[in-house]
Order: structure tokens, then sequence, then C-alpha cells
């Protein structure tokens, strides 16, 4: 179907799952899920790849949480979220939840491989200034730069004082946006902020697939 909009039930959906995240819940509130929150998250994704055909196949996280070793024991994701990966590594993500819509782009988990890469250039100081100096102007224009994880202090082996030690503590690397609940997420300006979101990261995106690029482990290494 052609993407009109996201719907306020899918909204609603996840501030009556905040109150009550059972499977009981589920059960009864499924078929909204499925049209008018996976629906049209789903429309969206259409739309985005006719745009950005580069930047998929899409893929739709599964609604289920992993609970085998986490204190909450909460069944289902309070969100929605979606990814996309371009040839050169760099990940497009967005998501839905009861108060507003993220997307970004970036890579959000590196691996060690990965990690060993970014680092270098992030220390080197020709390749990490342009980096250094291109985060800073997606900042002053309004997104977010983040990581999924990082760490406290410098990875061992790089100073405490490094001048990019913010950069280097990161696992992973992001450009984003969020946004509150409004009422042009009930209109087609959805897919327009998305992608105006995801081409905000293009610089750092370019640069991340020059200098990181995708992992070389096998599967099961790059999961660790």
């Amino acid at each position: 179907m052609t993407f009109t909009g996201i719907p306020p039930a899918a909204f609603e959906f996840y501030e009556r799952l905040q109150l009550d995240n059972s499977r009981t819940f589920w059960l009864a509130n499924k078929k909204i899920y499925e049209a008018e929150v996976k629906g049209s998250i789903e429309d969206l994704l259409d739309e985005l790849t006719s745009r950005y055909p580069k930047r998929g196949p899409f893929h739709i996280f599964r609604p289920y949480r992993d609970v085998r070793f986490a204190k909450d024991k909460t069944p289902y994701k309070e969100n929605i979220g979606a990814l996309g990966e371009s040839e050169g590594g760099a990940g497009y993500y967005v998501h839905l939840n009861a108060s507003g819509m993220f997307a970004g782009s970036g890579y959000y988990h590196m691996a060690s491989d990965q990690l060993e890469r970014f680092r270098t250039a992030v220390d080197a100081e020709t390749t990490g200034a342009v980096l250094a100096k291109r985060l800073a102007e997606v900042t002053k224009a309004g997104f977010q730069v983040g990581a999924m994880d990082e760490l406290k202090t410098a990875p061992r082996g790089y100073a405490k004082d490094h001048p990019r030690v913010e950069i280097l503590r990161r696992k992973g690397l992001f450009v984003g946006k969020e946004w509150p609940r409004a009422k042009w997420m009930s209109t087609k300006a959805v897919a327009d902020r998305v992608g105006q979101a995801w081409d905000a990261g293009n610089p750092v995106n370019a640069w991340l697939d020059k200098h990181v690029g995708p992992s070389t482990l096998p599967p099961d290494e790059h999961r660790r």
C-alpha cells in the first residue's frame, strides 16, 4: 500500500503496552499491532526503499524480548524498529514507540576487526581530525551523535587524555534524530524526515565506509 503516515493507533498501542506488557494484552491486541503498527512501518519501508534502493532491503526486528539473562522479564519490546544496510557497511535504522520516532545511520555495533580499524583511523591525526570535524558539523546542525555502547575510559593502548578520546571510547558510531510525537507523523512527511536524518549522516558514513568497512569475521565471531 502507499504510505500515508503513521496512524495515531500505532503510538497508542505502545502507550497501552507500557501499562500492560503481558501475553494477555498482546494476544488481545495483536490485530492492532499487525495492521496499525507493523503495517504502517512496512508501508514506510516500501516508500523508503523506492527512494533509497541501495540502503535496503530492510528488516523489521521481532517484537519479542530475549529475557533469558535479563532482570526485566517483560516479554515484548516497547518499540518497533527496522534496519537496512548499504554495500559499504553503514546501517540505516528507524523506530517508533509511544513517545515518537527516531531515525539514524552509521555503524551501530562494530565487530572486533572493525573496532581495530576504527580506532587506528581515529587515532591518526589526519583521518581522526577529519572525522572529528564532520561530527562537530552534524551536531551543530541539530543531529545526535552517539553509539549503542562505549567504554568508560580510553581503550587499552590509547592515552586517557587523547584529543579524540570521546570518539575512541565508542564501540559504534551513528548520526540520528529523535522526534517527539507530532501531527506530521500522521502524514507522508515521515518519509521525508527519516530521509533527511539518514542523509545528515552521509559524511560520517563515507568516512566509516572508507576507513572501517564491513567486518570480515565469520558470523559467530562477529556476534561475540
